[in-house]
Order: structure tokens, then sequence, then C-alpha cells
């Protein structure tokens, strides 16, 4: 007599399923276990590369820093020569030595301008422009006066209306730079020396309009005669 056939229940199916797929998959790693344990190491060694690039990066900045701390009072003095090679006897590294050793920490960033600047105040202007140019740290402040120093090389060449509109990019990098109405004048002043009074004249107003506190304030309508003329 045959026996009655067990019904298999709903559990067991989902047991049998689970089971199934267990084996799948462990089969499936024993099959690419030296695939699957070179991709964890490469994964490894990426988690430590990006470890060690931003302690780098921290630590790169801390000496910049400290270094920047020694030659600014060079540079807020007037040696620019002294700031930009720095001074043996007195152990202060240059600001060019910093820029070369730590240009892509932020402070380091912080250097380019000083040396740009620097390089600016002594007639080398090709090496000012490089730098100016170079700049690439989070500061808008900096990031204004990057783009300002470049304007004011090209005003010195004659290229008035490239030099305007980086004197205006400059004012339009943040609201909160108190440079934006004295950027805004001299791109003014280069469209009048480039001969557009009318445009010249309309930012000129703008800032009798937007700069109320602005130094100059009161020889703005100097500018803006001289541009009706």
């Amino acid at each position: 007599m045959l026996s009655a056939r067990k019904k298999i229940s709903k559990k067991e199916i989902k047991q049998d399923k689970l089971v199934s797929t267990y084996y799948k998959f462990y089969n499936l790693f024993m099959e690419n276990q030296a695939k699957f344990l070179i991709g964890l190491g490469i994964i490894a060694v990426i988690v430590v590369a990006i470890i060690l690039i931003n302690n780098k990066k921290k630590n790169d900045n801390i000496a910049a820093a400290n270094l920047l701390s020694k030659v600014v009072p060079l540079y807020e003095s007037g040696s620019m020569k002294e700031a930009i090679e720095g001074v043996k006897a007195q152990n202060i590294i240059g600001l060019k030595q910093i820029v070369e050793q730590y240009g892509s920490s932020e402070q380091g960033e912080t250097a380019k301008i000083y040396l740009a600047n620097s390089y600016n105040v002594i007639g080398d202007l090709n090496k000012a422009l490089e730098f100016y140019e170079d700049y690439s740290g989070s500061n808008e402040l900096l990031k204004a006066a990057a783009l300002a120093g470049k304007a004011g090389i090209l005003q010195s060449k004659k290229e008035y209306e490239k030099a305007s509109d980086l004197f205006l990019d400059a004012a339009h990098v943040t609201k909160a730079n108190p440079s934006n109405a004295e950027y805004t004048l001299k791109a003014g002043i280069c469209l009048l020396e480039a001969g557009k009074k009318e445009e010249a004249k309309q930012l000129f107003k703008s800032i009798k309009k937007d700069y109320k506190n602005f130094a100059p304030y009161l020889d703005i309508d100097k500018y803006i005669t001289q541009a009706e003329l």
C-alpha cells in the first residue's frame, strides 16, 4: 500500500530556496575567490591612500601656515625681494619656496597671492601674472584679488577692455568683499581709457548709487564728467 505523499510546507520551500541561494553564492565566491580578494585589496589600498593624502594635505597646510607667519612681516614692510627669496640668516623661508613645496595646500595657495603681489611690486609682471593665474584656493577674497591683480597687469599693458572685464569679475566674486567698489571704479577707468565712455559712465553711476560709503565717493562726479566729455 502506497503511503500518502508528504505535503511540503511554505516554510520548507522558503528554507530550501535559502539553502539553494546560499550554495549558489558560496560556489560563486569559491570560483571567483581570487578576484574578490583582489577587489577587496584594491578597495583597502584606495582607503589607505585617501587617508594618507588627507593627512599630507593637513600637514602641508600647517607647515605652510607656519612658514607664512614668518615671511609675511617682510612682505608688509615692503621688503619684497627678501619676501620672495627668504632670509637664510634669519631662517626665513621665502614665498617662492613655500609655493614650490606647499602650493597645493590652502595656505600654499595664499602664498601664491603674496608672491604674485611681490613680483608685481618689483616690476616682474610676467611672474606676477603667472602666480595670479595659478591661484586655485577657496578663499573668495583672494580669488577676487587674483583677478584684480591680473586686471592691473593688463591695464599696464594697455589691454583696457580685458582689464575692465577682469576688474568686474573680481567685483562679482562675493558681495562681502569691501574692495568691490574699488574694483568697479578701476573697471570704469579702464573703459574710459578704452574710449568706452557710455559704459564707463554707467559703472560710475552704479558706484554712486550702491557704494555711498566708498572713500573716493566724492570723486565719482569727476569721473562721470570725464565720461560725458
